[in-house]
């Protein structure tokens, strides 16, 4: 006789099973809306300034002294760039780092507006006494 337990994996779900993908989401709860990353509200910001300029990847990559793959990856919001990739970047477009950030709050505060009016008011409430900057870690 063996007093060995036999070899089975327990599988501990990362998400609730109602929340999972091909799954149905219970009818008296909507969809709650996704808030959106700052990696990718920073690259939209950076590839609509690029594209308005009708500059290359190729040419703002050189100019900011970083790899064209690399920026690729910034504009799809694929990479968490560094304050000083994102500050190359930024200057390579022509604006400071303080104009890049300032851009992509004013999109944060666009698209959270659009799901939440009662949060737009109070976020208004809370930057416009920074001078429209107001970043937390």
């Amino acid at each position: 006789m063996s007093n060995q337990v036999p070899n089975h994996a327990r599988v501990i779900p990362l998400r609730p099973s109602a929340q999972r993908p091909g799954t149905a989401r219970p009818a008296d709860r909507p969809p709650t809306p996704r808030e959106p990353l700052w990696r990718d509200l920073v690259g939209d910001v950076l590839r609509r300034e690029r594209q308005a300029q009708e500059r290359t990847l190729k040419d703002v990559a050189d100019t900011a002294r970083i790899s064209m793959p690399y920026l690729s990856e910034v504009e799809r919001g694929r990479k968490e760039a560094s304050s000083e990739v994102l500050a190359a970047a930024a200057r390579a477009l022509g604006l400071s780092l303080g104009d890049l950030l300032a851009r992509a709050q004013g999109e944060l505060i666009r698209l959270t507006s659009r799901t939440s009016h009662t949060s737009h008011t109070s976020r208004t409430a809370t930057t416009s006494s920074h001078n429209g900057l107001c970043l937390a870690a």
